[in-house]
Order: C-alpha cells, then sequence, then structure tokens
C-alpha cells in the first residue's frame, strides 16, 4: 500500500513541476497573436452590435418623437379651434345687440372669422405634423 501512494505522490509532483515549464518564445508569441486577434474579432462584433442596437433605438426615439410632435401639432389645433369657437359666440352674442341686416352682417363676420380661424389651425397642425 505503500508503493502506490508513494507512486501517486511521486507522479503528482512530476506532473506539477511540469506546469511551471515556460513556453518557448514563438509558443508564447503565437499564443499572444492567437489572443490579440481573437480580442479583436470580439472587439469588432461588439461595434458592430452596439451599432445596430443604437440604430435601432434611434429609429424608436425618432419614432416616438415623430409621434409626440404630431399630437402636439393636433392638440394645439384643437386649442385653436376652442379659442375661435369661443370669440366666435361671443361675437354672436354681441350681434344680438344688433338688429336687421346690421345682426345679420355682424353674423356673417362672425362667422367668416371663426371659420378662417379654423382653416389657420388645420394650415398650422398639417405645416407641423411630420
Amino acid at each position: 500500500m505503500r508503493i502506490p501512494m508513494t507512486s501517486a505522490i511521486a507522479l503528482c509532483a512530476v506532473l506539477a513541476a511540469g506546469c511551471d515549464k515556460p513556453k518557448s518564445p514563438e509558443a508564447v508569441a503565437h499564443d499572444v497573436a492567437a489572443a490579440q486577434q481573437k480580442a479583436s474579432v470580439e472587439v469588432s462584433n461588439s461595434e458592430k452590435d452596439a451599432s445596430k442596437d443604437i440604430g435601432n433605438a434611434a429609429d424608436k426615439v425618432g419614432d416616438k418623437l415623430t409621434d409626440l410632435n404630431n399630437v402636439a401639432a393636433k392638440d394645439a389645433q384643437n386649442v385653436a379651434i376652442a379659442k375661435a369657437d369661443g370669440d366666435r359666440k361671443v361675437a354672436l352674442a354681441k350681434c344680438s345687440a344688433l338688429a336687421g341686416d346690421a345682426q345679420k352682417k355682424c353674423k356673417d363676420e362672425a362667422d367668416a372669422d371663426y371659420n378662417a380661424a379654423k382653416a389657420e389651425a388645420k394650415a398650422d397642425a398639417v405645416a407641423a405634423k411630420q
């Protein structure tokens, strides 16, 4: 039992001693070159992936920004139309103080101003949309 144990210990010592042997300069140069090549490929692949991810994210942000601008343009149009509607109602209320042709002319002007304001709001919204 002592002989196999001693043989096993001796074998481990020989194997461990072999691990500390330095490699030849050619082998080291080859290993370094291979490691540099592998690292270069990995960096290149990572850069490609990052570029693709950034491009996709930028597209999504661009789409969201376009959506935001379109919603803002539509909301601005709605606000302008609401203001025009309020101005029209006020003008029509003032027109009720008049009589005959003056009242009709006043109402026509209020309607024309309202229609012009609506058209302008719509044109502004169309121009602002992307």
